[in-house]
């Protein structure tokens, strides 16, 4: 700059452009004559487009004048020629006036002489130093959609502290954060977390920002969102909250990341949906886990239909959703607000391979329990998958021999079920005919080709069952039938029974109570929790 004026803070000057509004911006001029008043004029080169108020006056020594700059926008334009930077020129004159008449601030800016400026008898100083910068929400919306990230920062540091232009919006009514979201830049987003935005400034749907991010499933735009104390919650104009949106959207980590920062699991959508409904509604199956995982109920009814997570994967026919909501004591008998259970909507959508999870599973596996052989052979002709499981992981084979139904348990092999097939601990139906005592079950089963080697998921085999049971004649039988001895070791650590062994015939109530007690701790190494849960199958037996 020259050697008689200063320009403050700098010599790029912000102004503001907005539709319907003047476009308007301030320069400071500061006399660095400490004795002397100092003379200026401020001319744009290019007339049309600018205008200064006002365009000269006089500053007192070390005194400061704050000048306006108007820019005419364009007619039917919302932005400038170009931006934010242009080549639009200023001439800074300035000279010394000694003895010059300082007025009073109100007159003091009455014109002065032009000759003051062209005198030769004058040292007069040229500057042209000045440069314009546009700023505006027009202006910033439309460089977050080029990307201009240095062009961005300049015009955030140069706007007015007054006016918070990073909550700027577009016409469309966007914020500049659901703009970049919108773009999936996260380095944006970052960008604009430095200027402090409001965090839960709505979109013209309603979404917060961390909403958006979320149906996107930008994952580290929520993470930045997060660290920034975004609310994890649904906000009240929105439909969904930010844990709906990643369900629904199958955004498995980003989910994940609302999860850890405290959202409510169990949350619902201005219509009553859970995040689990819409996990399901949408086969979301990684989500879905992770919900039930984080301890998502699987009873909560919508409001609409009064639909349970269950229900509506019986209506889809997603029948690995069906058995997973299953295995996490979802329950089947539940009825919506046209009085209907999961089975019933499954019927009316015709999906039929979901018949024997829903009902016709429970009751084979029910009538096997109670060795009711017609029942048996008319679920299997109404479409009972015969190797179908109930809602606690058992075969109808598991319960037919766990109860030493043997009119029961020919039927089922006759028909072709897997006498192999094993439960969520490894147990087959063979370890249940044996645990139970039932000795004339395990050799049907045996002769039948049942594996005498299978071991549970903690590798007890059958053999090992009967003998830490004191079972002579079944051990008697499975040795016959090539089960070995070999790594009975197995049991070593197993504490022993408690009570006396138990044959096969002994039904009394209080002594099958016995037994099953000592059983979890002969078996399941007193580790009741993998075996005697709530939902076991023996709390029905």
């Amino acid at each position: 700059m020259d050697r008689l004026i200063r320009l403050d803070p700098s010599n790029v000057v912000p102004i503001r452009v907005e539709p319907g509004q003047k476009c308007q911006g301030k320069i400071t001029l500061r006399n660095v004559m400490y004795t002397m008043p100092v003379a200026f004029r401020l001319q744009p080169l290019i007339r049309t487009r600018y205008t200064v108020k006002p365009q000269t006056g006089v500053i007192s020594p070390l005194g400061t004048v704050t000048l306006e700059i108007f820019y005419y926008l364009p007619p039917g334009s919302t932005l400038p020629h170009s931006f934010p930077h242009t080549d639009d020129s200023f001439l800074l004159h300035s000279v010394v006036v000694p003895g010059a008449t300082i007025k009073e601030p109100s007159s003091m800016y009455d014109a002065v002489p032009s000759d003051w400026f062209t005198t030769k008898k004058k040292q007069v100083f040229i500057d042209s130093g000045i440069k314009i910068i546009f700023v505006g929400s027009q202006i910033l919306a439309q460089l977050v959609s080029d990307g201009s990230m240095d062009e961005i920062r300049e015009v955030l540091e140069k706007s007015d502290p007054s006016w918070k232009a990073v909550d700027s919006v577009d016409p469309q009514g966007q914020s500049l954060l659901h703009l970049t979201i919108s773009q999936r830049r996260a380095d944006l987003v970052q960008l604009l977390l430095e200027f402090d935005p409001d965090i839960e400034i709505p979109s013209r749907s309603g979404s917060t920002p961390l909403e958006a991010a979320s149906s996107s499933g930008e994952t580290l735009i929520v993470e930045l969102l997060l660290a920034h104390r975004a609310n994890p919650e649904r906000s009240e104009s929105s439909m969904f909250g930010p844990i709906h949106y990643a369900s629904r959207g199958g955004h498995v980590e980003v989910l994940r990341l609302l999860l850890l920062k405290g959202a409510k699991v169990d949350s619902l959508t201005r219509d009553g949906n859970t995040a689990l409904h819409l996990a399901v509604e949408e086969r979301r199956r990684d989500c879905a886990r992770l919900l039930l995982a984080n301890g998502a109920r699987t009873d909560v009814r919508n409001t609409r239909e009064g639909d349970t997570p269950l229900h509506i994967a019986a209506s889809t026919g997603d029948d690995h959703m069906v058995k997973l909501l299953l295995q996490k004591g979802a329950n089947k008998d539940v009825r919506n607000l046209q009085g209907k259970t999961a089975y019933d909507v499954a019927a009316e959508n015709g999906h039929a391979r979901l018949f024997d999870a829903l009902r016709l599973g429970d009751n084979l596996c029910v009538a096997a329990r109670k060795g009711e052989v017609r029942t048996i052979q008319k679920l299997l002709e109404s479409g009972a998958a015969i190797n179908g499981r109930d809602q606690h992981g058992w075969t109808a084979l598991h319960r037919a021999s766990f109860k030493g139904r043997m009119d029961a348990v020919r039927v089922l092999v006759e028909k072709g079920i897997d006498v192999d097939a094993k439960d969520e601990d490894g147990y087959t139906a063979l370890h249940c005919a044996a645990e139970s005592g039932h000795a004339d079950v395990t050799e049907f089963l045996v002769k039948k080709g049942a594996d005498v080697e299978g071991r549970t998921s903690k590798g007890v085999t059958a053999l090992q069952i009967a003998e830490s049971l004191h079972y002579v004649g079944i051990t008697r039988i499975l040795v016959n039938g090539g089960a070995t001895r070999d790594n009975n070791n197995n049991l070593n650590q197993i504490a022993k029974p408690a009570v006396i062994p138990f044959g096969k015939n002994m039904e009394d109530g209080s002594l099958m109570k016995k037994k099953k007690m000592a059983r979890s701790r002969v078996v399941r190494g007193n580790n009741n929790n993998n075996f005697d849960r709530s939902s076991t199958p023996l709390a029905v037996l």
